[in-house]
């Protein structure tokens, strides 16, 4: 079948996939303290987000990341997850989930047994106090444990930690030296204007390039060329031997090789996490003759594609998107 190309020439060879809006934390910079979750009659059932994710592959899409909100507390995940490893080797090259790791410590085994290498792991903070605070949930030692889980499993483990200005800046040294002494690759990422929330973004914004600049001061970093199917740009710790990513969409602009889209768990496929622009795909799922409509949906949508995403500084006080990151997919 004709590959997934936008009209700037950028194949679409990764697909994040939200399996659920649902969390069990409840993370200041992402949502409201009383966040209200969708009806579950809305969500894709496990055989629709199969059906989706064999579409997509299809069309040449060779990594697959699974999400939420948190993916691990969506009832029958691990059924799609062994259902989706048919493809492996067939057209996908990975699978990976991005977690919190709250409940990891249970599904790390199954996880690996049904075809996943590579988690992602959130860890805003190794202060128990400041993990409650950031989080609004007591449960540091849970994560924890799920990421010692993750390593006996097999599972390679990537960190990935919220820079927060007032919250945890001076914290992001140790948190480093720390992803790297267990032999963890560390991504900092910026707040994103996604979603109205309790607190202001403006406030809490932490330039990237600020702390780049004050890591370079005491640490030797090198750039590196890697790439990992994301947005995050790496350079390498000499003093550590350890990869740290940076993932700046408001300090640098990271959309020019773009090769990501993001479906969400009611089946709207959003072509930038920066634009409101989306397309429904769930009528085409549950449309006769599914494969046709969902290649003539696909086909449709991939035109729509912007350059790029309308993340900078203004948007920290007004949202560039009126949609939570939890209900995109994280």
């Amino acid at each position: 079948m004709t590959p997934l190309i936008d009209p700037f020439g950028r194949a679409i060879t990764y697909l994040r996939v939200s399996v659920t809006d649902r969390c069990d934390l409840r993370c200041i910079y992402c949502m409201s303290e009383r966040m209200r979750f969708l009806p579950r009659n809305e969500l894709l059932t496990i055989e629709e987000l199969d059906l989706l994710c064999a579409a997509f592959i299809k069309r040449g899409v060779r990594r697959l990341r699974f999400t939420g909100g948190e993916p691990l507390v969506r009832r029958g995940f691990l059924d799609l997850l062994n259902s989706v490893k048919r493809h492996l080797g067939a057209g996908l090259d990975e699978i990976t989930v991005t977690t919190n790791g709250v409940q990891l410590a249970a599904f790390a085994a199954p996880l690996f047994a049904a075809g996943v290498r590579r988690v992602n792991v959130s860890v805003d903070s190794l202060d128990r106090e400041t993990f409650k605070h950031i989080t609004r949930r007591d449960r540091l030692l849970e994560v924890l444990e799920g990421i010692d889980a993750a390593e006996r499993a097999g599972l390679k483990v990537k960190i990935n930690t919220v820079a927060l200005k007032r919250d945890n800046a001076h914290e992001i040294p140790d948190l480093i030296k720390w992803a790297h002494g267990r032999g963890f690759d560390l991504t900092l990422i910026e707040t994103m204007p996604l979603g109205e929330i309790d607190e202001d973004r403006t406030d809490q914004f932490l330039s990237l390039a600020t702390v780049r600049e004050d890591l370079a001061s005491y640490w030797r970093l090198s750039d590196l060329p890697d790439r990992t199917g994301g947005p995050a740009r790496y350079v390498r710790v000499e003093e550590s031997g350890g990869r740290l990513g940076f993932i700046t969409p408001l300090s640098h602009n990271f959309c020019e090789a773009c090769s990501r889209v993001r479906v969400t768990c009611t089946g709207r496929l959003y072509l930038c996490l920066g634009h409101e622009t989306s397309v429904d795909l769930r009528e085409a799922l549950r449309a006769d003759g599914c494969e046709g409509a969902m290649d003539a949906a696909l086909d449709a949508a991939i035109m729509l594609r912007p350059k790029g995403h309308d993340f900078h500084m203004d948007r920290l006080r007004t949202p560039a998107t009126v949609r939570h990151m939890s209900v995109t997919g994280g």
